[in-house]
C-alpha cells in the first residue's frame, strides 16, 4: 500500500480534485473529513457529473460528485481478497482503513509487486476494465 496519499475534502471544488489527480497522475482521489473516508472521487465523476452538464467545476464541490458508497480493505486484508475485491467492485484503487481511520491506499499496481498467483493483478485489470451490464 501506498501511505503518503493525497486526499481532498468533501467541500473542496472538483477543480481542487482534478489537480491532485493531475500532480498524482491517477485517476481517483480519497475524500476525507479529518482522516476519515467518506467517498472517492474520480475523473469519471468529475467529467460525468460536472463537465458533461456544463457546470463550474470551481463552485461544484467532491461532494456533489463522490461516490459515497466507499469499498475499504483492513491492512490485513490478504492481497488474494484484495484483488478479488478490485475485480467484484471494478475499481482500481482501496482505501486501506484502520480503528476508523484511512492509513493509505491499495492500488492495483500495488499488486503487481507483490508475491501473488501468476497473472493475479492482470486478472483483476481485466474484471476491473469489462463494461457493467
Amino acid at each position: 500500500m501506498t501511505k503518503d496519499v493525497k486526499v481532498c475534502a468533501s467541500h473542496d471544488s472538483v477543480t481542487v480534485a482534478a489537480k491532485i489527480m493531475r500532480d498524482i497522475n491517477c485517476g481517483s482521489v480519497p475524500v476525507c473529513e479529518g482522516r476519515k473516508v467518506v467517498g472517492m472521487i474520480t475523473d469519471r465523476d468529475i467529467v460525468l457529473n460536472c463537465v458533461a452538464d456544463g457546470k463550474d467545476c470551481n463552485t461544484v464541490h467532491c461532494h456533489d460528485c463522490m461516490t459515497s458508497d466507499v469499498i475499504t480493505c483492513s491492512p490485513d486484508t490478504d492481497v488474494h481478497e484484495c484483488a478479488r475485491m478490485m475485480a467484484d467492485h471494478q475499481i482500481r484503487r482501496i482505501p486501506v482503513v484502520q480503528n476508523g481511520e484511512m492509513i493509505g491506499i491499495c492500488a492495483i499496481g500495488d499488486l503487481s509487486t507483490v508475491n501473488i498467483h501468476v497473472n493475479e493483478a492482470g486478472e483483476a485489470l481485466s474484471h476491473i476494465s469489462e463494461q457493467i451490464q
